[in-house]
C-alpha cells in the first residue's frame, strides 16, 4: 500500500520503486514509529478524531506489533515504500479501515522528524554510557600505576616528563567534552515536532503540548516550515560523534606507537590484538588500528549530511531521506568504537621502565633546569640558552643527565648551583608543577580525585 497515490493515473516504475525505496534502511525507526503513532492515536482522541474505544484498539494493536516488531519475521517479505508504510499496513491488517484514521492531520515529514529524534535521543544515550565507561577505565588504567613518569612529546619529539596518569587524564578531558557535546545534541533533538504537518501545520486542533509530555520531549518546535526542511539536530549528533572518533583516533595512533618495540611502554592484551599469517612474531593492534580507520567512515557521514543539505530549498526535499544511512553508521561505528577502547584500555598493561628509562636518559629535563635557573634570578632567556648550550654540548659528548655532576655543571656555567643539579633527576622537576592542571604528584591526585567525581555525576 501506499500513502499517496490518487493525484496519479499511472503507477511508479518498477526501477523509481527500487531506486526510491528505503525500507532496508529505516526499518530501524520501527520501535519509534510505532511509539509515536501510539502518542499520535492518542491526541486524535483528543480532537475527536478517535473515539476511546477506537484509540483503545489502535494502541493495542501497536502494541501487538510492536512485539512483532522484534522478530525478523516481521519484515520478511515486506516490499513496502518505508518503515511508515509498512508499519500502516500491518496495523489495516490488524484493525481493518480504521487504520486509515491514524495519519490524519499528520504528514510523514512531521512523522519522520518524530521518529529520528526518538531513535536518536536513546541512541544518544546509549552513547553518553559508553563515553563514561571509557572514561572510568581511563581513570583505573591511571590508578594502576600512579608515580609512573613518561614522556610528554610535541612535535613527536621528546618534550618533559609528566606522570602516566597526568597523560591519561589528558584524553579523559577531551571525552568529558565529548560527553557534553553528546547531551547537547541530545538536547537539540529532544524537541517533538508533530503537529507541523507538511509544512503549514496540522488543520486539526492538537494540544501539542501535550503530545510532547507523552513521548518525553521537553519541548515543541516553533515553525512547522522549520521542521520540514530541518536536519540541524542530526548533524549536531553527527559533529558531536566525529569529534568523538577523532579523540579515539588520537589515543589510538598514540598506543600504536607505545606499544611497538621502538618505545615498548605498553603491552596491548591478547584479546585486542591479532598475529600474521606468515610472520610468526607479530602481534599486531588491530583494534586500535580499526578505532582508528573508522574514524574516516564517521567523518564521511558527517560530510555527506552536510552537503545533503546544503542549498536545498525550503522545505522538505527528497534528498533528505538520505540522511538515515549517515546517522545510522556513524551511531553504529561511535559506539563499536567506544567500547572496544574501552577493552583496549582495561587490558593495557603500562612498563613504567621503559618511559622513565626514555626520560632519564633523554633531555626531557631542560625546561626543568631552566626553570630552576631562572627562579635563581637568571633571566629566562639566558636561562634557556645556558640550558640549551648544556644540551648542546652533551649531545656532542654523548652525555646523558646523569652524567653531570654538580660540580661539572658549576664549571660549565657559574649560574648552576649545586642546588639546581637535582633537576637533572625527572622526578624532581615533576614536583615543581603543582599548580592546578600541573603534572605535579599532588595536582594529579587532586585531579584525578576530580575526575572520579565529576564522572560519578555524569552517571
Amino acid at each position: 500500500m501506499k500513502l499517496w497515490g490518487g493525484r496519479f493515473e499511472a503507477a511508479a516504475s518498477d526501477v523509481f520503486e527500487k531506486f526510491s525505496g528505503s525500507l532496508d534502511c529505516d526499518k530501524r525507526l520501527v520501535d519509534a514509529d510505532i511509539r509515536g503513532s501510539q502518542a499520535y492515536a492518542r491526541a486524535l482522541e483528543q480532537v475527536g478524531v478517535l473515539t476511546s474505544e477506537e484509540r483503545a484498539g489502535i494502541v493495542a494493536a501497536f502494541d501487538a506489533l510492536r512485539e512483532e516488531a522484534r522478530t525478523p519475521a516481521f519484515f520478511e517479505g515486506a516490499d513496502d515504500e518505508d518503515v511508515h508504510t509498512l508499519v500502516i499496513r500491518k496495523l489495516k491488517d490488524r484493525v481493518g479501515a480504521l487504520a486509515d484514521k491514524i495519519h490524519t492531520g499528520r504528514s510523514r515529514n512531521d512523522q519522520v522528524s518524530l521518529d529520528i529524534r526518538l531513535w536518536l535521543r536513546e541512541e544518544i544515550d546509549a552513547s553518553r554510557a559508553s563515553v563514561r565507561d571509557l572514561m572510568a577505565a581511563l581513570i583505573a588504567c591511571a590508578r594502576r600505576n600512579p608515580q609512573a613518569i613518561v614522556c610528554g612529546y610535541t612535535h613527536t619529539r621528546r618534550a618533559q616528563p609528566v606522570l602516566w596518569p597526568h597523560y591519561l587524564l589528558a584524553y579523559f578531558e577531551m571525552f568529558a567534552r565529548d560527553h557534553q557535546r553528546l547531551t547537547e545534541a541530545r538536547a537539540r533533538a529532544n524537541v517533538m515536532p508533530l503537529g507541523s504537518g507538511a509544512i503549514a501545520g496540522s488543520g486539526f486542533p492538537f494540544d501539542r503540548d501535550a503530545i510532547a509530555r507523552d513521548l518525553g520531549f521537553d519541548s515543541i518546535t516553533r515553525n512547522s516550515m522549520d521542521v520540514s526542511g530541518d536536519r540541524d539536530f542530526a548533524l549536531d549528533f553527527l559533529h558531536a560523534s566525529s569529534l568523538t572518533m577523532l579523540h579515539l583516533s588520537r589515543l589510538a595512533e598514540d598506543w600504536i606507537l607505545y606499544s611497538g618495540e621502538e618505545y615498548g611502554w605498553l603491552e596491548l592484551g591478547d584479546g585486542v590484538t591479532t598475529g600474521s599469517s606468515m610472520m610468526p612474531q607479530k602481534k599486531n593492534p588491530d583494534a586500535l588500528e580499526l578505532i582508528r580507520g573508522k574514524c574516516g567512515a564517521v567523518f564521511g557521514d558527517y560530510t555527506a549530511l552536510f552537503l545533503i543539505m546544503k542549498g536545498l530549498p525550503m522545505t522538505y526535499n527528497r534528498d533528505m531521506q538520505e540522511d538515515k544511512p549517515r546517522i545510522f553508521d556513524a551511531a553504529d561505528q561511535l559506539r563499536g568504537s567506544l567500547d572496544m577502547a574501552t577493552v583496549v584500555v582495561n587490558t593495557t598493561r603500562l612498563r613504567p621502565e621503559r618511559p622513565e628509562d626514555a626520560v632519564q636518559t633523554s633531555w626531557a629535563v631542560a625546561t626543568d633546569l631552566a626553570d630552576a635557573l631562572a627562579r635563581n634570578g637568571t633571566p629566562f632567556h639566558q636561562a634557556h640558552k645556558i640550558v640549551g648550550r648544556l644540551v648542546l654540548e652533551s649531545v656532542r659528548a654523548s652525555k646523558k643527565p646523569s652524567d653531570w655532576t654538580p660540580e661539572s655543571l658549576a664549571a660549565f656555567d657559574p649560574a648552576f648551583t649545586p642546588e639546581t643539579s637535582r633537576y637533572l633527576n625527572a622526578s624532581e622537576g615533576i614536583h615543581t608543577r603543582e599548580l592546578p592542571g600541573g603534572t605535579g604528584p599532588n595536582a594529579v591526585a587532586r585531579a584525578l580525585d576530580d575526575a572520579e567525581g565529576r564522572l560519578a555525576a555524569l552517571r
